[in-house]
């Protein structure tokens, strides 16, 4: 039975030419026999179907004559694939208006490439902040200064002298990229790599700046303002885009920031909520009272009820931990602890003696 290439690459018939080459390169890249995925048998297919809708001319015919058309069911070629012939997949794949094929972009590593298409990119770097309790509550601007590789200043990360042009690099010819023929299993590979004089950028200064050496980046110091945000927790990490180290021709790192917080000397959190300890008399929880509590604002004025009991909490409202970019914040939490006498007068305990006979 004929095979169906476009059922081959997992295609609907008609598809694009992107289309094509884009499930070629998902599917050469999971077969390929060099990975621990590997069919080689799978691997030959999907080939043999590229090698076909890969090409104008020949997707054409077989979209129009299918399996009938010239091209097809042939011989074992020089490859040894059956009906596909790896050499003519190789003619195909150098020819002016043929269908195009990186094996650099394709398997990237296993040639030694770096995958192509990919964006260069400098490290993280990674920097520990403490913070006081109440910073940590109601946030706050802190500045680092950091030294690190920049890009220069000088020359905006050209690499070329202040007043000076750019000119086509005369290796890759302006292009940014070099092509190499490297042998491998399936013959010469024509594949695709960065152009190292540039880096990729397809020019080079006429005269390079002093400060950087053409680099583009030099390492300088940067003060960088840090924005914690209201209610941040005590191992939470910070994301700053592009704050990283920079590279040539590349983007830039991010800067992580983990952040530490201090302990209160009186108070606890948890999540929105804080909590505090106030120590009250025995007469005080008896007879109820009015008692001062240091909140991260300010001292507030708490009623202690008649009768209250140890370990019970009292809420004062709004005075916690502020909640996102609302003005809703959580509540502080007051534990009433009932302080019993060590000593007591001769007054005192025959008070208490009389509240025994009340059944108190």
């Amino acid at each position: 039975m004929a095979k169906d290439y476009y059922e081959t690459l997992g295609l609907q018939k008609g598809a694009s030419k992107d289309e094509v080459k884009k499930a070629f390169r998902k599917l050469a890249s999971k077969y390929h026999p060099d990975k621990k995925t590997g069919d080689e048998a799978k691997f030959k297919e999907i080939s043999e179907a590229y090698a076909v809708l890969g090409d104008e001319k020949k997707k054409a015919e077989y979209d129009t004559y299918g399996h009938a058309y010239q091209g097809a069911g042939g011989g074992a070629g020089a490859g040894g694939f059956g009906g596909f012939n790896w050499s003519d997949f190789q003619q195909a794949a150098g020819q002016q208006g043929g269908f195009e094929f990186d094996m650099e972009d394709l398997f990237g590593s296993m040639f030694g490439g770096s995958g192509g298409q990919r964006q260069a990119r400098g490290r993280d770097i990674s920097i520990d902040i403490e913070l006081a309790f109440q910073d940590a509550v109601f946030g706050v601007t802190r500045k680092v200064l950091l030294t690190k590789n920049n890009t220069c200043s000088q020359c905006s990360g050209s690499g070329a002298k202040k007043g000076t042009d750019l000119t086509d690099c005369s290796t890759c010819n302006g292009q940014g990229r070099v092509r190499e023929t490297r042998q491998s299993f399936m013959g010469q590979v024509q594949t695709v790599r960065e152009c190292s004089v540039c880096q990729g950028r397809g020019k080079v200064p006429k005269e390079v700046c002093g400060h950087c050496a053409g680099a583009g980046v030099a390492r300088s110091e940067e003060e960088i303002e840090i924005e914690i945000p209201a209610g941040i927790q005590n191992g939470e990490m910070i994301r700053m885009t592009g704050r990283g180290e920079a590279i040539p021709n590349g983007a830039a790192g991010d800067l992580y920031i983990k952040i530490h917080v201090k302990p209160h000397a009186t108070i606890t959190r948890d999540n929105a909520t804080l909590y505090t300890d106030l120590h009250v008399k025995l007469s005080d929880a008896l007879l109820g009272n009015t008692y001062k509590v240091e909140t991260l604002d300010s001292a507030v004025d708490i009623k202690i009820p008649a009768g209250v009991k140890h370990g019970e909490l009292l809420r004062i409202k709004g005075k916690g931990v502020p909640q996102g970019s609302s003005s809703n914040r959580g509540d502080f939490m007051v534990r009433i602890h009932i302080d019993l006498p060590q000593k007591l007068s001769r007054k005192a305990k025959k008070l208490i003696e009389d509240l025994r006979t009340e059944g108190i």
